[in-house]
């Protein structure tokens, strides 16, 4: 690994794997969450003073989106069909944002248990214009596990 002891990653490095297959043409990913419900527990100590603890509760599903151009890339046009179609069975799909070094080793990796398209937006059409088209997809998932 390149990384050097207090170096940090950087923000451009990165990949997207659904399935095992790299996702192509990425231009960001953004709003990576998961949240976890918090108990609050109150109890009385053998001394009468009242105890407040926090214990974890039920965790909930979490999304992130992901911006790519616009491409003819069929693996990840058929996922966003099965999922917009309701396939749930072909759809979801175990997904991974993989953080890389600076020689594009992976150093840390978001593993997304059933993960599948819940929204997709085009960027806009417009004439006369000189950019590229993007799609923008957000990703919902079952359970988050950092390696």
């Amino acid at each position: 690994m390149s990384l050097m002891q207090g170096d940090s990653l950087t923000s451009h490095n990165f990949g997207l794997q659904i399935d095992g297959v790299m996702v192509e043409y990425l231009a960001e990913v953004s709003g990576l969450s998961i949240e976890q419900d918090v108990i609050v527990y109150q109890q009385n100590s053998a001394q009468g003073h009242v105890e407040v603890k926090l214990l974890p509760g039920v965790q909930k599903n979490g999304q992130c989106t992901v911006v790519r151009g616009m491409t003819q890339s069929p693996s990840f046009t058929t996922w966003i069909n099965e999922s917009i179609h309701g396939q749930m069975s072909t759809a979801r799909k175990n997904a991974s944002i993989i953080m890389m070094d600076y020689e594009d080793n992976p150093v840390k990796r978001y593993n997304l248990r059933n993960a599948w398209c819940s929204k997709i937006d085009a960027s806009t059409l417009k004439a006369g214009e000189a950019s590229a088209l993007t799609e923008t997809v957000t990703i919902v998932f079952e359970e988050l596990v950092i390696e």
